[in-house]
């Protein structure tokens, strides 16, 4: 009889293609003190299909730009392939960022979700062959200009608005992250941020336009490089058959 109730709100809050929002099964596991995998189960077993993931697997949500400080909470959970269980990801978007924070790093950092609390799949396939780039900018002398790793800190800055909050989330001490900006700063020869000094060390830091656009512009030269060496690498590994 439960079941029934259940089933028929169910289907009064299906969305406008005929399917379930994640996102409601939630609330209506909630609602109805059920555990969610009994929803996701009585929704499979009434050919109800399930609707834009709150981890962005699936569906239309929005995102926005990764936060690397998601990425840090979420490193200790990943296995060897670089995945995460649905409810890890769930449980530490509600402790500390979101869910449209936590789905926007899964998809920045390419990090897969596997056993979905509802059922909807348990691993997803990788591909058999991965080609991997890694793209960073010298100048004339060798000197690190712009690299993934080394902008990490211009990155966590523009996201906290502070040195300080940014070398924390780093895991290294502020005279240490100073020193690092700077030398980013000398060998670019431009000026990376501006900092606010008040009666505290340091009242606020925040990137300067020239720095926001240094970072988009590397952004999507990284992307163009990996599009490019994607197309290239099934192009030479993968078009046997047309021979």
């Amino acid at each position: 009889m439960e079941d029934k109730k259940i089933l028929s709100y169910m289907r009064e809050m299906l969305n406008s293609n005929e399917k379930l929002d994640c996102g409601t099964a939630f609330k209506i596991a909630k609602k109805f003190s059920k555990n969610i995998e009994e929803i996701g189960k009585l929704a499979n077993e009434n050919n109800i299909r399930i609707d834009n993931c709150e981890l962005g697997q699936f569906g239309h949500l929005d995102f926005e730009k990764g936060k690397i400080e998601v990425l840090k909470e979420l490193e200790p959970k990943l296995d060897q392939k670089r995945r995460i269980f649905c409810e890890e990801a769930r449980n530490i978007a509600q402790k500390t960022c979101g869910l449209k924070s936590m789905r926007s790093a899964l998809k920045a950092y390419k990090i897969d979700v596997k056993y979905c609390k509802l059922g909807c799949f348990k691993e997803k396939k990788g591909k058999q062959f991965v080609i991997r780039t890694k793209t960073w900018i010298e100048n004339s002398d060798g000197d690190l200009l712009f690299g993934k790793g080394k902008t990490e800190l211009l990155e966590l800055i523009g996201q906290t608005g502070s040195l300080l909050h940014a070398s924390k989330l780093m895991g290294i001490n502020y005279k240490k992250a100073w020193m690092h900006l700077q030398v980013l700063q000398k060998n670019s020869q431009e000026i990376l941020v501006s900092t606010r000094q008040g009666r505290s060390k340091e009242s606020g830091t925040k990137l300067t336009p020239r720095a926001i656009e240094l970072m988009e512009n590397f952004a999507i030269l990284q992307k163009d490089i990996e599009e490019y060496a994607n197309k290239r690498f099934k192009e030479l590994f993968f078009n046997y058959k047309k021979k």
